[in-house]
């Protein structure tokens, strides 16, 4: 016959505390509850400051470029209003300066009607364009379309094509 190995037991009685206290169970919840919910706030302020961040950041690239677009379309159309057709064939991009040479460039548009007043609208990033509306030396108006193309050395936006 064998016996059992002989195991105290625990001590009884009042004042007496048992060798392995239970954790206390009040007030668990709550502070599950109010961690979890600190962590959710910290990932909503962190996602939508960088949400906001984004926003921001794509407003200002939209505006630096609005205004880059803008300045290589006025400089063209100034320089085309004003004469100076040198310095508005210098405006052109590339690809438009191989479709024709300077001088026809200064032929065909000392040909064409002097622009007198030009307004520009916003810039289509699809196409690359900027709506242009044309007042004319003849007193008529048109709605042409400035489409851009990047410079390769500097970057800068440049005219490629003025059409209807």
């Amino acid at each position: 016959m064998t016996t059992a190995p002989y195991v105290p037991a625990p001590p009884q009685g009042p004042g007496v505390q048992p060798p392995f206290p239970a954790p206390p169970v009040e007030g668990r919840g709550r502070r599950i509850g109010l961690g979890l919910g600190i962590g959710a706030l910290v990932v909503v302020l962190v996602c939508g400051g960088g949400v906001a961040a984004l926003i921001g950041l794509g407003t200002s690239m939209q505006g630096a470029l609005q205004e880059r677009a803008d300045a290589a379309v006025r400089g063209y159309l100034n320089a085309v209003r004003d004469g100076r057709y040198d310095a508005a064939y210098g405006k052109l991009c590339d690809q438009a300066q191989r479709r024709e040479t300077r001088a026809e460039f200064r032929s065909r548009v000392a040909a064409e009607q002097p622009i007198s007043s030009y307004e520009l609208g916003r810039l289509n990033m699809v196409n690359a364009s900027v709506p242009v509306s044309v007042s004319y030396a003849d007193g008529r108006t048109a709605q042409l379309d400035a489409y851009l193309g990047q410079d390769q050395d500097t970057g800068e936006f440049e005219v490629c094509e003025l059409a209807e």
